[in-house]
């Protein structure tokens, strides 16, 4: 007589599996939950090993320490809340703005619909291609969404006419996107909300720096003679002659300046923001809140600006609004910053310099500065760079040419001394001892 076949049992700890009525097994068991605390989980499959694996893995992945996801809401919701209740707090106003407006413009509508819980890398990566490679006219349907009427006063472009634009948004700011998500996503694994970031596991590629078109030494020349004169003259040279950001000059206040000792403390930025208008706000790092030196020039011109603004504040009488800025309007207002820009822009106009940013006067500062061969750690502190790479890495091109020079000159060192009086005359090269390479 057979021993009757005993009933397999399994370990204390592996969970239970069983077949339901509709045919599909599964498999229940407890793993770690948020908040250090354990849960029973339920996972389904067509066969008793489908469950099996898939309770297998959640257990194996719960003693590794990683908590079961709880996320069960639309990513569309978690970036209005994280939005609302987190980047508020930790973003300044206007890169706050930035953020919203992508999240509302391509993540919400290209990855909104997708669980939090199940956003995969291959989900962001499709998108990020989808957004690489199709016109934002045509996806967005700008020109179907016009007034008829206005069509007539504005030229109808791409799918209007049934002519693609192809206006293709630009590595960088497709970086910039993919940055967003990955600061969400980044929030959400600090939570416990998903076990870990997807997004990090996408590779966008490094955009192509920004390209940008200083001064050379003639231009900056001539844009010194240019301003002479104008009402925000002094404002003009301290921008080329120490590279200040367009809000940290707007932002200063004479009790920043000691012009006796010919330094400057540059402690705030003013700024527009959505919200509260023109605003006045902390440097834009902790590395940019530092203190320079003036050059004499700039201190003579801030003196002549001194004298220059009292007499407009005497001519104003009761209208004029103390705000104690450097530099404000003719009724004592801080100054717009795309109002500086357009005067910037018609001072270049008038003077027939070749268009620029206002914020290539500071690439020309240190540029200019690079040349002239000093160290770049001086250039940092003076730019206010948060590090020293960030420096290196803008400047880059310079520095290629630096050491081309240096190669140069090294080769003229260690040239045979036949060669030197055999080859062609070089008188204008500088002589080895004025030339110095750091």
């Amino acid at each position: 007589m057979t021993a009757p076949r005993r009933k397999k049992t399994r370990a204390n700890g592996d969970g239970t599996i069983y077949q339901r009525k509709d045919g599909r097994w599964e498999a229940a068991g407890y793993v770690l939950a948020p908040g250090n605390t354990r849960k029973r989980i339920r996972v389904y499959g067509n066969s008793r090993t489908e469950a099996q694996a898939k309770l297998t893995e959640k257990i194996a992945a719960s003693n590794r320490g990683i908590p079961i996801v709880t996320a069960q809401g639309s990513l569309a919701a978690y970036l209005t809340y994280w939005l609302e209740n987190v980047a508020v707090h930790q973003l300044r106003e206007t890169t706050h703005t930035r953020y919203s407006a992508v999240v509302e413009q391509y993540l919400i509508p290209g990855l909104g619909r997708k669980k939090l819980a199940k956003l995969t890398a291959k989900d962001i990566r499709t998108w990020l291609n989808e957004l690489r490679t199709v016109c934002r006219c045509c996806a967005r349907g700008i020109d179907a969404g016009r007034d008829p009427r206005a069509q007539a006063s504005r030229r109808p472009r791409c799918c209007a006419i049934g002519q693609c634009c192809r206006k293709r948004l630009s590595p960088v700011t497709l970086a910039y996107i993919h940055s967003v998500l990955k600061s969400a996503l980044e929030h959400a694994v600090r939570e416990e909300e998903i076990p870990r970031n997807v997004a990090r596991n996408v590779r966008t590629g490094t955009p192509r720096p920004r390209r940008f078109n200083p001064l050379t030494a003639d231009e900056a020349r001539r844009f010194l003679t240019a301003a002479q004169g104008h009402r925000h003259a002094a404002l003009f040279e301290l921008a080329l002659r120490t590279g200040l950001r367009k809000g940290e000059l707007l932002g200063l206040r004479w009790e920043d300046l000691d012009l006796d000792g010919c330094t400057a403390t540059i402690r705030r930025t003013l700024q527009r923001t959505r919200t509260g208008g023109l605003t006045t706000l902390p440097t834009k790092t902790i590395s940019s809140e530092r203190r320079i030196a003036l050059p004499v020039s700039c201190v003579t011109s801030l003196r002549a600006h001194r004298e220059h603004q009292a007499r407009e504040k005497a001519h104003a009488g009761s209208d004029w609004q103390g705000s104690g800025h450097v530099f404000t309007r003719f009724d004592g207002y801080p100054i717009e910053p795309s109002t500086l820009t357009k005067q910037f822009n018609a001072l270049l106009r008038n003077t027939h310099l070749r268009p620029i940013r206002f914020h290539d006067l500071r690439h020309s500062t240190a540029t200019l500065l690079l040349e002239q061969g000093v160290e770049l750690v001086v250039i940092k502190e003076l730019l206010g760079h948060a590090h020293i790479g960030v420096t290196a890495t803008v400047y880059a091109h310079v520095r290629l040419r630096l050491q081309r020079d240096a190669i140069d000159l090294l080769g003229r060192v260690l040239r045979n001394p036949s060669e030197a009086t055999t080859g062609p005359d070089e008188g204008d090269d500088p002589p080895l001892c004025a030339a110095p390479v750091r």
